[in-house]
């Protein structure tokens, strides 16, 4: 059984791998916007339309062995049903208009998020869309419907588990409007690479002054301090330090900055880490650089063959995280 099992699963990605590929030269490299046409679309009945036919073939087989003129024309009038289902549900994708697709980073284990922007170009609306990423397999995305000259976003987690480089060569989508006996899809050839970081996981503390060691002096910011600017919100701020006065005028989730709250420089060093193996230490600098960006302070990297000088802010956060998720691996 177990061989069996083994010998189905390996067909089967066989066959897939061959479809793809077949699909990959048909269509080629797609560049956005993409407008889906009725070349582009593929469709099979699902397992209820499975289901269906053999219900249409076992009627029909009863109502001539029977000569039943009423059974005859309830199966001839469902199978017209299912034929305009088919035509309807090959029409829902056509003309859907694919404005963009991009992908933001993600800590390593956790979700990515995959944003793709649908647009409604014909007359009819899009109704029942599901978008997925193939490789690696995401959790379906679901859109109800969209009306004429309206944009939609459309947000799917990627599934991640090591550092590095995540690439999305395809993405899926599909229908099965209006009564789900035809499964509809079309593919999107956009090459799309996912930055993923590495875990936040460490219980060093960070380290202060110029040397990357903890010399005993801590600087830390403090609700005394001169209040400087508002920022957007980001995930780990304190709920202390947002502008609730603000967002109760219906302002956004701002967040409060001070002036001088932070005056040390730190230098988080990969050499000072010692007593770890290489992921161990990716995420421990990992950590420091959240923890140092919440507080607002200036930090330096330094990697073997990379240093990147101190600054703050969420372009050089960015920065330095990237530098920490390609690090050793190839191109």
């Amino acid at each position: 059984m177990r061989f069996a099992a083994q010998w189905r699963s390996r067909w089967r990605a066989a066959l897939a791998a061959r479809a793809a590929a077949w699909i990959r030269r048909r269509q080629g490299s797609d560049e956005l916007p993409v407008t889906i046409t009725g070349r582009r679309i593929y469709i099979l009945p699902s397992r209820a339309g499975a289901g269906f036919a053999f219900l249409l073939l076992f009627m029909l087989i009863a109502g001539l062995n029977y000569s039943n003129s009423l059974a005859l024309m309830l199966t001839f009038l469902l199978a017209g049903t299912a034929l305009v289902a088919m035509h309807q549900c090959h029409r829902n994708l056509q003309q859907l208009t694919i404005v963009a697709l991009y992908a933001e980073p993600a800590f390593a284990t956790q979700p990515a998020r995959v944003c793709l922007t649908l647009r409604h170009q014909s007359r009819r609306a899009h109704f029942a869309l599901q978008v997925q990423v193939d490789e690696p397999a995401s959790l379906i995305a679901h859109c109800d419907a969209i009306e004429r000259e309206q944009t939609t976003r459309v947000d799917l987690d990627v599934p991640t588990l090591l550092r590095g480089r995540l690439n999305i060569d395809r993405v899926r989508v599909s229908t099965r409007f209006p009564f789900g006996l035809f499964r509809a899809w079309t593919w999107l050839h956009v090459p799309l690479a996912i930055t993923v970081y590495p875990r936040l996981r460490g219980l060093r503390p960070i380290p202060v002054g110029g040397d990357g060691r903890d010399n005993g002096v801590t600087s830390t910011a403090t609700g005394n301090d001169e209040w400087a600017d508002l920022r957007p919100f980001r995930a780990g701020d304190s709920p202390r330090r947002v502008a609730w006065k603000a967002y109760a005028r219906e302002a956004p989730l701002l967040v409060k900055e001070y002036a001088g709250a932070i005056a040390e420089e730190r230098l988080l060093d990969y050499a000072a880490l010692s007593g770890l193996t290489s992921e161990p230490r990716l995420e421990q600098l990992a950590r420091w650089i959240v923890d140092c960006d919440l507080q607002g302070a200036s930090f330096a990297l330094k990697l073997p063959g990379q240093h990147i000088a101190a600054a703050s802010g969420a372009a050089h956060r960015r920065r330095c995280l990237t530098a920490l998720a390609h690090f050793g691996l190839s191109p």
